[in-house]
């Protein structure tokens, strides 16, 4: 009775085996994430030597929910619309969206190759043997009339993945999905940023207009106090021609300032998908934006955990880690399990019939000998590839510390620059009263007016720019903390259940 059971026996130990070296570890190196080595002492001072960093404030606690949506500080619900927009409406977005679905789809090709392949196949041929060929060695006379081949069945082939090279190819994609998700975040975030760049220069375009056009009627006023003084005798021409000159000189700067709001309204409604003037009426009415002060900014050590851009390049030298082990597995023999099974007859009749019946099946096994160095290249190639990856990774993160250290250092010198314009703007506008005063006295020349209400203006002018400015280096700051995508995707779809054949095979 023990006899029969030596063969089955022989062939469960026998994939037993195979299924136990499935399980092995992957060969090549196993990817850890890198240390930033970034400090981890806040960005507003470090702590003195051998003494540990402080305790985060409450105010740190909250970095993380404030660059959430970082556009709410502004207190601006138009610039909060048309961020929230930037997710869903604009078009390089989009592009980076398509991005992350070929890459999943690249994970679906890399995936497949750890389950067997099945073809189907049918065929039909109608056969005649040459009398001069192998018939003629039977005998002269000797023929074989035509024949018709029916045969129909499937065959599979199933490589086991011993080494894991296809679980080192699956890893692979996976990070490359991971890259791309990354990088469409990345996308969102510059795109809000740019959305609110756009949005504050526009606001600030529509300040100087109104700038200038309360300049303007003081300026004609000026004009038309002159004209009457020129015709008492009181004033020459020359002081009428002086406020005409001024006068001309601010209408001057008015449709350049015009020009500049429609050239931002164009760039905001493009960042949106939309065509030229799209949003003009929305962004009509003139409002004032003002800066946000700084948030608590965290410590450099958690840009790498913050940045999209820091994430994709980690992925993407993840990726390349485990394209090493593809390689180093392409050293070790591969064993394929094949079989075929079919049924074929001479006659359509009797090919569904179990006599017709024939398979085939057995295990190959190759292993690569001699290859011309291909595969010795192949893994210093990949390996040059895992080096310029961890460089380019520590770019983005070096890249990332100096771009918050630069935002934080102008938002500071633009903020101490505007209280020095403001005060310069106070000052220009109390020397505008004195020389009118003393001009409509008769004891002070016109040209005293002239240059304190250019003054004025100048420094009306520059003061907006500095507001305008400031907005932008908050924007900027914003942005370099790495701000702004959390959430603002809706949620992927969950992963479908695994099949009876992908859960056999999640061991492997």
């Amino acid at each position: 009775m023990g006899a029969p059971l030596t063969a089955p026996l022989s062939r469960a130990s026998l994939l037993a085996v195979l299924l136990a070296l499935g399980g092995c570890d992957s060969v090549g190196p196993n990817f850890s994430p890198p240390d930033p080595q970034l400090p981890r002492a806040s960005f507003r001072g470090p702590p003195a030597p051998g003494q540990p960093a402080p305790a985060p404030t409450p105010a740190q606690a909250r970095v993380e929910e404030k660059l959430d949506s970082w556009w709410l500080s502004f207190r601006d619900p138009t610039l909060a619309a048309l961020a929230e927009r930037a997710a869903d409406e604009n078009l390089d977005v989009a592009e980076a969206s398509a991005r992350i679905g070929q890459a999943r789809a690249q994970r679906g090709v890399a995936a497949s190759a750890a389950l067997p392949g099945i073809n189907g196949d049918a065929s039909y041929q109608r056969e005649l043997y040459s009398k001069n060929g192998v018939l003629s060695l039977a005998g002269p006379d000797l023929s074989a009339p035509p024949i018709s081949v029916w045969q129909t069945g499937f065959d599979a082939s199933w490589e086991l993945d011993l080494w894991g090279r296809v679980r080192r190819q699956v890893e692979a994609a996976s990070a490359d999905v991971a890259a791309a998700e990354e990088r469409r975040r990345d996308v969102l975030v510059s795109t809000q940023a740019e959305i609110a760049r756009n949005y504050a220069a526009l606001r600030g375009a529509q300040r100087r207009v109104g700038i200038l056009e309360a300049n303007l009627k003081s300026a004609e006023e000026s004009l038309e106090l002159t004209r009457t003084r020129a015709a008492k005798g009181l004033v020459s021409d020359l002081d009428v021609q002086n406020a005409a000159a001024l006068v001309s000189g601010v209408k001057a700067q008015i449709p350049a300032a015009r020009n500049e709001i429609d050239a931002d309204a164009n760039a905001l409604a493009l960042l949106l998908g939309q065509p030229p003037g799209a949003l003009a009426a929305q962004v009509a009415k003139p409002s004032r934006l003002r800066a946000p002060p700084v948030p608590a900014l965290g410590v450099p050590g958690e840009l790498a955990r913050r940045r999209p851009d820091i994430r994709a390049a980690e992925a993407d030298l993840h990726a390349a880690t485990a394209d090493i082990g593809v390689a180093v597995a392409d050293f070790y023999p591969s064993v394929k399990l094949n079989g075929t099974v079919a049924l074929n007859a001479l006659d359509a009749a009797k090919l569904w019939r179990g006599s017709s019946l024939q398979y085939q099946f057995g295990p190959a096994l190759s292993l690569p000998i001699f290859e011309g160095g291909r595969l010795k290249s192949t893994l210093e190639l990949r390996e040059a590839r895992q080096q310029e990856t961890a460089i380019a990774w520590r770019k983005s993160v070096l890249n990332a510390w100096r771009e918050v250290v630069d935002a934080l250092n102008a938002y500071d010198a633009e903020r101490r620059r505007g209280v020095e314009l403001a005060a310069q703007v106070d000052h220009a506008r109390q020397a505008l009263a004195i020389s009118r005063t003393r001009y409509e006295g008769g004891v002070a020349d016109f040209i005293r007016v002239l240059d304190a209400q250019r003054t004025m203006l100048e420094a009306m002018v520059e003061q907006e720019r500095s507001d305008t400015s400031l907005c932008v280096d908050a924007i900027a700051l914003y942005k370099a903390l790495g701000g702004g995508w959390r959430g603002r995707f809706p949620p992927a779809p969950p992963a479908p259940e695994p099949t009876p054949v992908e859960a056999a095979l999640a061991p492997l």
